[in-house]
């Protein structure tokens, strides 16, 4: 039962749902006055661009051959979804967030940006960093830059998101996804672009 409750914690919590995940937290939390059409216009846009489209994207390359699971478990299998998810966070920080917009999130998604870069510059190596724990480390580190920047207290909030890394690390290594240096490797990746890029917005 356990081993099935954290095989169910690593679907749920699947990278592509990340930052829709970072985009909603910060529209629940900001102090800022935006009209609700923008605010769902904006989180529309996000769930087509980093949740159905992906999805669509993976079923297609799945149907030509060059995709055979969702988990992309082969480096090499990496590098064209990886490139295309680079093109997608492109046109989200130019189109949906531009920057005097809302700087918060045009920043989390330069982030994001360079996290997926990192990974596929990775895979050319042949080197499968884990995508679960850039995308889950790197919201995190994100929600701590909110945390201190709108002087608000979400310490239940981390201690979930806490819980939850954990627990998703736990699944990778259970079910023998990745390795502990793919999965630190993973972690460092998702956190040093958020924590470096938060000096431009903090």
């Amino acid at each position: 039962m356990i081993n099935q409750l954290i095989k169910s914690i690593s679907f749920i919590f699947h990278p592509i749902l990340m930052p829709m995940l970072g985009v909603v937290f910060y529209f629940s939390k900001t102090p800022r006055f935006i009209p609700g059409e923008i605010v769902q216009a904006k989180v529309f846009s996000i769930l087509i661009l980093t949740i159905v489209l992906p999805i669509l994207t993976y079923y297609l390359l799945k149907t030509i051959g060059r995709a055979r699971s969702i988990y992309m478990n082969e480096p090499k299998e990496r590098i064209i979804p990886l490139f295309l998810n680079c093109l997608i966070v492109l046109l989200i920080i130019l189109k949906v967030f531009p920057s005097a917009e809302v700087i918060e999130l045009y920043y989390f998604f330069i982030g994001v940006l360079i996290s997926t870069f990192c990974c596929l510059i990775l895979a050319f190596f042949d080197f499968k960093a884990s995508i679960h724990m850039i995308a889950v480390s790197g919201v995190y580190m994100f929600f701590i830059a909110l945390s201190m920047h709108f002087s608000i207290n979400i310490n239940g909030t981390l201690a979930l998101m806490a819980i939850l890394t954990g627990a998703i690390a736990s699944s990778r290594l259970q079910f023998k996804a990745h390795s502990y240096i793919e999965l630190l490797i993973g972690i460092l990746i998702g956190v040093i672009p958020q924590l470096t890029l938060i000096t431009y917005w903090l």
